[in-house]
């Protein structure tokens, strides 16, 4: 296999995959790993993918998240009450996850320094619970994205695998009530798959400008909530659409 050729096939495979590790690369290009991790070098400085930890992940069609800093301001009211009310399901002892949207750090704000375990991609979320003392905080580390202070991409991803957790805090891009839960960012939406895969709740934190969006990757199917915290100005069709699928809902 000529170079080009064997730098299309990595392309296409990374694309096809989202993320692949250089162990498969070089099985399936039959070159060694230090062949396959300079092939990678040259295609990253190419504009072609990303590298990370241990391989590369994909940059087709990735859209840009929106910065935190951005997030933080946008519909603000109405994520602190939903925030307020998402803490009232946390109980001592609970393990839970909350990613890194800016309505989870808002919960970690008002979060009562009580002994619980929570995991997070937040950096943002894990700076707010440095502070108080009782809160055991693991962070699953990974490629930092910097729009949006979390850790994405293959690392963080497999950290996920060594945890199981009774309650996951859930933000988005956008719910369909067809399509599901969304997000803008490829690697954001398959860091979220894993913390549903690994959550025995699943509870959706979503300000009522989410509902009616379809962003770029898909995430969830809304089967696989368990229950939504929204605020008042949701439509009432949204509203029992939601009812008749059986998804408790709250608004505050």
């Amino acid at each position: 296999m000529l170079v080009a050729e064997r730098y299309e096939k990595i392309v296409q495979l990374v694309n096809e995959r989202g993320s692949i590790r250089v162990s498969e690369l070089s099985e399936l290009c039959q070159v060694t790993e230090e062949t396959i991790r300079r092939d990678l070098d040259r295609l990253e400085q190419d504009g072609r993918l990303k590298r990370s930890h241990g391989g590369a992940v994909s940059v087709k069609d990735q859209q840009p998240e929106t910065p935190f800093a951005e997030r933080e301001i946008a519909h603000a009211e109405e994520k602190k009450r939903i925030a307020e009310e998402a803490v009232k399901l946390i109980q001592p002892h609970d393990r839970i996850v909350l990613d890194a949207s800016s309505t989870a750090w808002y919960m970690a704000a008002i979060l009562p320094d009580m002994p619980i375990t929570v995991l997070t991609n937040s950096i943002k979320v894990a700076v707010e619970l440095s502070t108080k003392e009782k809160i055991e905080v693991i962070s699953t580390g990974g490629l930092l994205s910097s729009r949006s202070l979390s850790y994405v991409g293959p690392l963080a991803e497999r950290s996920l695998d060594a945890y199981y957790v009774g309650k996951l805090f859930l933000s988005c891009k956008g719910v369909h009530l067809e399509r599901g839960i969304s997000e803008s960012n490829e690697l954001q939406g398959r860091i979220k798959q894993k913390m549903i895969g690994i959550a025995e709740k699943v509870i959706l934190l979503a300000d009522s400008s989410k509902f009616g969006v379809q962003a770029f990757t898909h995430v969830a199917e809304l089967g696989e909530v368990h229950t939504v915290i929204t605020d008042r100005m949701i439509g009432q069709e949204t509203l029992a659409r939601l009812q008749e699928k059986n998804i408790p809902v709250t608004t505050v």
